[in-house]
Parts: structure tokens; sequence; C-alpha cells
């Protein structure tokens, strides 16, 4: 079994940046797809960006498509949000996730971790 925790998060002016790291203890990150989603308050979770286990392919919501970035260094069993343009809707609670199987396109994560506060002033 893997522990995630997430860290990176912050407050941060619109159009700002911030990069989420999400470290992974336990087994090595090379094992699982990773994944990030986000909630926001009175809403329900919503997928965000996914990884392939190599790191080879990825897959973006709608919605952060050009602005946001996942990556993964599976020496450091760790996975990357890189998230730029930032927009006052992209205030969230942000949430890492690990994955056994399944493409990033149909991404479910099997574990998960606790979170991480992402608040983007106007």
């Amino acid at each position: 079994q893997v522990q995630l925790v997430e860290s990176g998060g912050g407050l941060v002016q619109a159009g700002g940046s911030l990069r989420l790291s999400c470290a992974a203890s336990g087994r090595t990150f090379s094992a699982y797809a990773g994944g990030w989603f986000r909630q926001a308050p009175g809403k329900e979770r919503e997928f965000v960006a996914a990884i392939s286990r190599s790191g080879s392919s990825t897959f973006y919501a709608d919605s952060v498509k050009g602005r946001f970035t996942i990556s993964k260094d599976n020496p450091k069993n760790t996975v990357y949000l890189q998230m730029n343009s930032l927009k006052p809707e992209d205030t969230a609670v942000y949430y890492c996730a690990a994955a056994n199987t399944g493409s990033v396109r149909l991404f479910v994560g099997d574990y998960w971790g606790q979170g991480t506060q992402v608040t983007v002033s106007s």
C-alpha cells in the first residue's frame, strides 16, 4: 500500500503560479499511475489531470488544459502539478491520488492524500 502526502498549496493572485507536489511512501510511485483532483466548497470532487506509470501519457480536464502540467519523477517517488495562469475558479482543495490500473483517460484513484488548499485571489 502507498501513502501520499501533498504539499505546495497556498494563496496566490490571479495570473500567478503554484507547483503542487505529491510524495509517495510505502511503495514506489513507478508502480502506479498518478492523478490530481480538486474540490471547491459546495461542489463535488472533480478530476484535474492524470499521468501514466511511466510518465509517458497524460490527460487533462478541459478547464485546466494548457494551463496545468502534470509530471512524475519516479526516482523521487513524486508527482507534480504545475499550475500557471491561475484563476479564482481554481480555488479548491487539491488531492493527489494513485491508481493500480486503468488508463489516464479513465483514472480512478485507489489511494488518496489528505489534500492541500489552493486559494486564488482576484
